[in-house]
């Protein structure tokens, strides 16, 4: 992302690798109209990251819908070490 907010190959052909690291500001909405068209131009001529959208979707779909009385609590205790570790 640049300073101001946008992607550095907005306007050009990002790599599948670059529309992984953005897909859920995609799927959250918070992509700049550029940005949006860029990637789904993307979308349209790659069908494994077609493919990984529709699969982040579901993900986000199914996992909104748990609820934490869901989770076993070593489950839990093991997400949040990991999340908290990611940071």
């Amino acid at each position: 992302m640049t300073s101001d907010g946008g992607h550095a190959w907005a306007g050009s052909h990002p790599t599948c690798r670059q529309i992984v690291e953005i897909v859920n500001d995609y799927l959250e909405g918070i992509l700049d109209a550029d940005a949006s068209r860029v990637f789904e131009r993307h979308l349209v001529a790659c069908e494994g990251c077609t493919a990984y959208l529709e699969q982040m979707r579901l993900t986000t779909h199914v996992a909104g819908r748990l609820r934490a009385a869901d989770v076993p609590a070593p489950l839990m205790d093991a997400l949040i070490t990991a999340f908290r570790q990611e940071r």
